[in-house]
């Protein structure tokens, strides 16, 4: 008896033993079915990304990038606080969106005194351009038809506005900022025949100007008006009585500094800028505009702490936007703009800011496979963005680079061979 239930004991558990066979089978090739779908819809990231990354950085460089999924694919000196240059405006572009919001559009107000001038107030609009003034004057030919003075209202901003890193200097990235500058404080010049000639067929070149291209030794380009706050005013004005005077209105007074002093004033033109918030931060990005960069800072200074803007409220927003929006603790910033060497954040600091601007990368530059933005400053090459997978999802990319001689080619080269 006890032979035959051993015996029967002995084929269930060879039955038993046989199902298991069978359903572990069946278990590991699911599991093999569902890592080959698994590879096929990841894509496959390189075990020695770090290592080929670290091969190409110095002691003074920072590489960190990130799947499109959040992990951290490879993170060389990572936390290392460094000089991040124009990559610092996605910083600002971001408080920008925060304090002032993506529809903001810069206003420019036009006034008409009791005595007959023309009084024009400033908000610090970056892109106010002679196409905007045009609009301008047009719109203001069907109310007036002669004005005395034009009264020039930039006291909006507080002066002087001394941003550090910037120096007094013919480079339009040197650019003086205000709360009423026209075409970025600079000028697009050209010889032509021999003669001095505007190099955009919307700008006259005024006579004022040419002594000081003349002064500058250039034959070409684009150059900034100098750091002397009244130069840069009576550019402006003189480039609004050119179009007030194409509209048909006669301006009969000089060019002043002034400001409104009581309610007599009349509001003639309440002027918008077509460009919204989002469209002045896609030509910040496109051009590295450091001009554009300081005045949104001052912008969020005056929106934050009152009027008038001062550096020093501009860059208290962005630190209480840095620090206590988004909790980071280390690093420095001093200016909105990349151009001062004071500004400190590290390649995790950027990776984090690219995390919270991924809504916004198409207001990056694009080519290929990536959505980016440099820095450049004397020694110092940064790049950082979005680089595109096979999948359509987005790996985040920080390079840094703190070491004279290098530059980000072949870290990229190395991130676009590699991350598919």
């Amino acid at each position: 008896m006890s032979q035959q239930i051993i015996r029967r004991t002995g084929k269930w558990m060879r039955g038993v033993w046989r199902v298991s066979c069978f359903s572990w089978m069946v278990l590991l090739f699911g599991l093999f079915g569902w890592a080959q779908a698994a590879s096929i819809q990841t894509p496959q990231i390189p075990i020695q990304l770090e290592k080929k990354l670290s091969s190409l950085l110095g002691p003074q460089d920072a590489a960190v990038v990130a799947a499109p999924d959040g992990r951290i694919l490879a993170s060389i000196h990572g936390d290392k606080l460094l000089t991040p240059a124009s990559t610092l405006k996605v910083l600002t572009a971001l408080a920008a969106l925060r304090h002032l919001g993506a529809d903001y559009r810069y206003p420019t107000d036009i006034f008409h005194s009791p005595k007959g001038d023309l009084i024009i107030k400033g908000y610090g609009d970056p892109l106010l351009l002679s196409e905007n003034l045009d609009a301008i004057a047009r719109q203001l030919a069907g109310q007036i038809k002669e004005v005395g003075a034009l009264v020039l209202d930039d006291s909006y901003f507080a002066y002087p506005i001394d941003i550090p890193g910037r120096k007094r200097s013919f480079e339009p990235y040197d650019a003086p900022n205000g709360a009423l500058c026209v075409n970025f404080n600079t000028v697009y010049f050209k010889k032509e025949n021999g003669h001095w000639a505007s190099a955009e067929p919307q700008t006259p070149l005024l006579p004022s100007i040419i002594p000081k291209i003349e002064a500058s030794g250039l034959t070409t380009g684009r150059m900034t008006l100098a750091a002397d706050r009244d130069e840069s005013l009576r550019y402006t004005g003189e480039l609004f009585g050119h179009f007030l005077n194409k509209a048909g209105i006669l301006v009969k007074g000089p060019i002043v500094l002034g400001s409104l002093e009581n309610g007599e004033d009349q509001l003639l033109e309440h002027y918008l800028s077509p460009q919204r918030l989002t469209d002045v931060i896609a030509n910040l990005m496109a051009f590295s505009n450091n001009f554009i960069a300081n005045q949104l800072m001052l912008t969020m200074g005056a929106q934050v702490g009152g009027a008038p803007a001062t550096v020093d409220k501009g860059v208290k927003v962005l630190q209480h936007f840095y620090h206590e929006i988004l909790g980071i603790q280390t690093g420095q910033i001093v200016e909105g703009s990349g151009l001062s060497r004071g500004n400190q954040v590290s390649a995790r600091t950027m990776l984090l800011l690219l995390e919270k601007f991924a809504p916004y990368a198409n207001l990056l530059r694009h080519n290929g496979r990536q959505w980016y933005k440099t820095g450049t400053l004397k020694d110092v090459h940064t790049r950082v963005g979005y680089l595109e997978s096979v999948n359509g999802d987005y790996y985040r990319f920080v390079v840094m680079l703190n070491t004279p001689g290098k530059t980000t080619d072949r870290v990229m080269k190395a991130l676009e061979r590699e991350l598919k």
